[in-house]
Order: C-alpha cells, then structure tokens, then sequence
C-alpha cells in the first residue's frame, strides 16, 4: 500500500480550493507574550517575525479571561491534582468532580436544570442537533448560521429543511404556515450572535412566532441556540443574547473557549434533555471530555463573569467597543451598529480587504479578512474583536492606522 495514487488528487483539490479562494494558507505561529506596559495592553510574538510584538485584534478571549492570573493558578493547582488529562471518556472513568461541579454551575447561570459539556461547542452542536430530528422533522435555520450548524444538518437527515434570510422573522413564519399537516416536529436552529458580523438573533420575536405556530405541529417546535460568541461577552451581565433580547432558547449550546478563555463547549436545557443526550450524543460518549483542570479553570471563569469584576469586565469590553464603531464612522468607514465586541469593517471589495490586512500587519496590527467567497460577494469585510484585554491607547493606534491607510 502507499500514498502515490491519492497524493496527486491532494494536491489537485488544494490547488482548486487555491483558486477558489477559500485555502487558509500558514497558520501564524504565536511564541509568546509581552506584558501590558506604559498604557497598551498585551503583545503577541509570532514566528518568523523577530522582536516584533504584535496587538491581537482577532482575538475570541473577550474578556480576557485566558491570562487572568486567578485562572491560571487555578488550572495549575488542578493539573498537579488531578493530572492533565481525564484518561477515560465520561461513561467508562473519565468523569471527575470538577466536570460535575462545572456543569452544575452553568445550568445555574442560564437558568436552566441541568447542563452537559463537550470537547468543544463545535461537537456540541454536531452532538445535540441530530439527536432531536426524525424522518418526520422540518430544520429551519438562519442563512448566516455557522458551518457547525451547517454540518450538524448534513448529519441530521430531515424529512426537509428550510433556509431563511437572516433575521427575516416574516419569512421565518411563513416557512412555519406553509409546513402545517406536512410533518410532526420543527426544530428551529440559529446562531445567537453572527460570528462574522457581531449581530444577533432577535430570540423573543423567534420564540414568538414559534409560539404562534406550535399548536399545529404534533411534537411542537424546539429552538437550538449556538451562543458561543455571545455568552459571556453580550447582555449586561454576560448571558448573552438571550438576556440581551429577554428570549429564551428551548436548547442552549455555548463554548467556555472564547469570554471564558477556557476550552470545551457545553449545552443546557431540561434535565430530560440531557439525560437523553447523555445516552445517544456520539460527540459525548465516545469522545474523552476536557479536562478535570480546564474545569476548575471554567469553574474560576465563571465565578469572576458573575462577580462585579466581571461587570466591570463587560462595561469596559462594551465601552472600547462603542469606541471602535464611533472610530471608525468619524473616519468613514462602514460598519454595524451594535454592542457586540465583534466590530466588521464592511470593505466590500477583495483588493482592499487584502490591502487593509497587510496594511496593518505591516504596523504590528493582527486582523482577520474575509473575501468572496468566505462570505458573499459584495459582503467582503475586515472581523475586528475587541477584548477587555486591550486599552484605550490600544483602540487609538488602531484607529490612527486605519486613518492612514484612508
């Protein structure tokens, strides 16, 4: 047996996705931090580029949370206690005190009985969503909804599915009159917050026209929430969306890898919800869970967001993110309004998202660009994500290196 007959059909699909436009290319490697000093915040060290220290502005850690000293040391203590990986998944013996602790935890910070965690929130939503649809289920999703949700339908095998425009709530119920007496069950699925724009699902106008429809389907309506960019960073208290729209999710998925500054996912609902899924979730029963010290360090991560540090954290994220948006209209670029850290420079055009990348790169300013065909054409944009990590002299430099490159 040897590679030589496929490698050549590898190498012909990497040069298509290279055409296409949708190769990732080398990954930047970071090999270490520079403190905060003389009114910046952190720097990042990448490789191959010396002693330059670059601002991270595509960054998930919204808060900061990832190189707050607490969660460090707590996640220390734990590794010397319970070692550095779990060893067993959860049925067989990998489940240790923390991760028990933990998900209790969560359900009592969204309000929900029970909650259940995952290598990540990537495998949650492929691990819960399939576990709800049946040969008699129509999906409804959002048309910006995330690639996990996207190949967490492709897993699922409805009877139909259906797209609707984003946040078209008109076309949303018009999707549910036209499928009454066609099958039992909906499952309604949507990002919480859009990753690639910062903008939100509007829950309670969603769980209202489910509401309105319900009665006319045999096993009701269920909506399944992916808040991973909004837990944590959106809502006063950091409940995300839906303590930002007073909607509710019937199935909430989120991650404790980007405002926890953790790593894994979790989902919380009712306990029979998660009870069930215990028993069917592949993603949970064959895959080993994170660890016994990524748990205590969540657990550490949590408690802070829910401490008036962590409402301090949430105004200064929601306050450099006001700044930012305010920034950039005075400079005319375009952008959505909003109090999501997420913060896009609609460029709407490949050379000058390509051009305003290397721009900043050039001044020690790391950002993401999405060109056609990530994202529509027309769409093309720069992802600016502002943490609490950063300063006010942090948000200025960016924006005196955007006024130069204007």
């Amino acid at each position: 047996m040897s590679l030589n007959k496929l490698e050549p059909l590898l190498i012909d699909k990497l040069a298509a996705l290279q055409k296409q436009g949708l190769c990732k290319g080398n990954e930047k490697v970071i090999t270490g931090m520079k403190a905060a000093a003389d009114g910046f915040g952190i720097r990042y060290f990448l490789e191959g580029y010396g002693n330059r220290a670059f601002l991270r502005m595509n960054s998930n850690s919204y808060l900061g949370l990832a190189v707050h000293p607490l969660v460090i040391k707590t996640e220390a203590a734990a590794a010397e206690r319970f070692g550095t990986g779990p060893g067993a998944v959860r049925f067989i013996s990998g489940t240790y005190q923390p991760h028990i602790e933990l998900e209790q935890k969560l359900a009592e910070f969204h309000g929900r009985e029970s909650a259940m965690l995952f290598s990540s929130a990537y495998t949650t939503m492929l691990g819960v969503l399939p576990q709800f649809i049946t040969a008699d289920t129509l999906i409804i999703s959002d048309a910006l909804n995330h690639n996990c949700i996207i190949n967490a339908i492709r897993l699922s095998h409805p009877a139909c599915k259906e797209i609707y425009a984003h946040a078209d709530i008109d076309a949303l119920d018009n999707i549910l009159e036209a499928y009454k007496g066609r099958v039992k069950r909906v499952c309604l699925v949507t990002d919480g917050i859009f990753s690639m724009r910062g903008d939100y699902a509007h829950l309670d106008k969603i769980s209202a026209c489910c509401k309105r429809h319900e009665q006319a389907y045999e096993q009701g309506i269920i909506s399944i929430v992916d808040d991973s960019h909004g837990v944590g960073a959106f809502g006063r208290t950091g409940r995300g969306t839906e303590e930002y729209t007073r909607g509710k999710a019937d199935i909430l998925i989120a991650t404790l890898g980007k405002a926890f500054g953790v790593n894994g996912g979790y989902v919380v609902s009712s306990s029979t919800v998660i009870d069930y899924l215990r028993e069917t979730s592949p993603f949970y029963i064959y895959s080993n869970p994170i660890t016994p010290a990524e748990a205590l360090a969540a657990s550490a991560a949590l408690a802070i967001v829910s401490s008036d540090e962590g409402l301090h954290l949430l105004e200064k994220l929601r306050a450099f993110s006001v700044r930012l948006r305010s920034g950039l209209e005075q400079l005319g670029f375009e952008t959505l309004q909003g109090e999501h850290p997420i913060v896009p420079i609609l460029t709407r055009n490949t050379e000058k998202t390509s051009a305003l990348v290397t721009h900043l790169l050039a001044h020690n300013i790391r950002v993401t660009g999405l060109n056609y065909p990530v994202v529509p054409q027309g769409e093309q944009e720069i992802r600016l994500q502002v943490c609490a990590e950063h300063t006010e002299k942090d948000i200025d430099y960016l924006l005196t290196k955007l006024a130069d490159f204007q």
